[in-house]
């Protein structure tokens, strides 16, 4: 079973930085796009930003230039370096992992378990 492990978040003051961090182990044989997205209270779950296997990202306009989406496929990890932290940047943050646990098997997506982001002074 595929199991994913969150970490790095916290309080911070505005403007501050958070680094947060998504471990998947178990039976994986590739993983497609990767992802961070969060959910204010109140507020449905959006996407942050997210990561193609070769690199290529994308980031919501609320975060562009402040927020840096990374991945170590050796590690099957994801990783989301936020800077200049917003008190409207607080929320749970939850990583998105599609797996494929075979060769010609299907995939399935996974979600970590959340990690809180805290914003204010």
């Amino acid at each position: 079973q595929v199991q994913l492990v969150e970490s790095g978040g916290g309080l911070v003051q505005p403007g501050g930085s958070l680094r947060l961090a998504c471990a998947a182990s178990g039976p994986i044989y590739s993983i497609n796009v990767m992802g961070w997205y969060r959910q204010a209270p109140g507020k449905q779950r959006e996407l942050v930003a997210d990561i193609t296997s070769s690199g290529s990202t994308n980031y919501a306009d609320s975060v562009k230039g402040r927020f840096t989406i990374s991945r170590d496929n050796a590690k099957n990890s994801v990783y989301l370096q936020s800077n200049s932290l917003k008190p409207e940047d607080t929320a749970v943050y939850y990583c998105y992992v599609p797996v494929v646990a075979t060769k010609w098997g299907p995939q399935y997506e996974f979600w970590g378990q959340g990690t809180q982001v805290t914003v204010s002074s």
